[in-house]
């Protein structure tokens, strides 16, 4: 009985640290993002601190304390949400495909800050990282541990996907409208993906439409305006 009673004290403790964990470090990305926008250093400090301590804080937990199921990195049903996370992305990819049309021809701006940052400052290529930090703490921490806390999980799901749309007006090195082109984007991918985590209990079929979602914002930046200008 002592064994049981050590190991639920430990699966507590650990729980009410990746809740902490998680929450403590969205409040920081946002200041970091805040004060930023302030200075010259503008919304960069807050993106790397973003990137780093997504990325670093699940691996720590991870390696740490063997946490990679909880966090929906390892098992549940990794078939099931490869498959539906391919169909998803591709829904997602074929809307925002549309969107982007109707947005250019009803006289819509290029996204020039974006295009400006992924080609003149080599950052293209950062974009698998971003998604994997993205989805380690939206989809993976501070989802699971909310699920594990008792909150609803249909609210659960729409206040990680809120979290995550906001996110892009504390990070995002770009202008106002460009970031709240990018949180619409944003706002899809955070519902499809919250359920797909929440009915498979695994991060990667998530992964896999933010992948190709993201495919179709490189669309959007350099081929449609191409094509439609």
């Amino acid at each position: 009985m002592k064994t049981v009673k050590a190991s639920t004290s430990f699966g507590s403790e650990s729980l009410t640290a990746r809740f902490n964990l998680s929450f403590g470090l969205m409040a920081m990305i946002w200041i970091f993002g805040l004060i930023g926008h302030f200075t010259v250093l503008r919304e960069w400090p807050a993106l790397i601190l973003y990137v780093l301590g997504s990325i670093g804080l699940v691996l720590y937990r991870g390696k740490q304390n063997g946490e990679w199921e909880e966090m929906y990195l390892a098992g549940g049903n990794l078939r099931k949400s490869l498959l539906w996370g391919g169909i998803a992305g591709l829904v997602l990819f074929g809307m925002d495909i549309m969107n982007t049309v109707m947005y250019y021809k009803n006289g819509g701006a290029p996204m020039a800050g974006m295009e400006f940052i992924l080609v003149n400052r080599s950052m293209l290529y950062f974009f698998p990282v971003l998604v994997l930090a993205e989805e380690f703490l939206w989809r993976g921490i501070m989802f699971s541990s909310m699920i594990e806390r008792g909150v609803n999980k249909h609210l659960t799901v729409f206040l990680t996907t809120i979290f995550y749309v906001v996110n892009h007006f504390a990070v995002a090195p770009v202008g106002l409208k460009e970031r709240a082109l990018m949180g619409m984007m944003a706002f899809p991918i955070g519902i499809f993906g919250g359920y797909l985590v929440l009915k498979t209990r695994n991060l990667w079929g998530s992964v896999l439409v933010h992948m190709i979602t993201m495919m179709s914002m490189m669309l959007d930046i350099f081929v449609i305006p191409q094509l439609l200008f």
